[in-house]
């Protein structure tokens, strides 16, 4: 059986990027490193906020920007949401102590990625959202055979 590497998904609007979150949080584990690429406004914030509150944050979901990372204690898992597009040199996340945040326990959500290229693990599944049209199109690449499963279970409607 051949285990497909990527995935490319048409979504309509805000609603079904959410809803994409909330199913990927349905089959992931941590640990788990998710990278998100797309243009200012594609979705990202948007597919992580659908994923985070599925895995149990009651509050709103904003984006890092200036902080660089927002952090989430939920039951069993530890999320790390990061917003890397105001990073300046990729060495300022060895400072803030990046290699701490990747442990057995969490998920880090990495929104712009290239920008701390070298101080980063690989990803496991990298997500890449660009428009199309009125809506989106998210392409899910897995990066490693944790990643390779997950897309797996998301083509077979996580009933692996």
């Amino acid at each position: 059986m051949t285990i497909e590497h990527s995935l490319t998904l048409q979504l309509a609007d805000e609603t079904q990027t959410v809803a994409l979150g909330r199913q990927l949080a349905a089959l992931i584990s941590a640990p788990l490193t998710i990278y998100l690429t797309g243009e200012l406004g594609a979705g990202k914030t948007t597919f992580s906020r659908g994923l985070i509150q599925a895995l149990g944050h009651q509050g709103a979901v904003k984006s890092p920007t200036y902080t660089l990372v927002e952090p989430y204690e939920l039951e069993g898992i530890e999320v790390y949401h990061f917003d890397l597009y105001r990073l300046s040199d990729p060495e300022e996340l060895e400072f803030m102590g990046i290699r701490d945040y990747f442990n057995e326990r969490s998920l880090c959500i990495i929104e712009w990625p290239e920008q701390g290229m070298g101080c980063l693990p690989a990803a496991d599944i990298h997500l890449h959202i660009k428009y199309a049209n009125t809506g989106r199109e998210i392409s899910l690449q897995a990066d490693s055979d944790k990643g390779k499963v997950l897309l797996r279970k998301i083509t077979s409607n996580g009933k692996d």
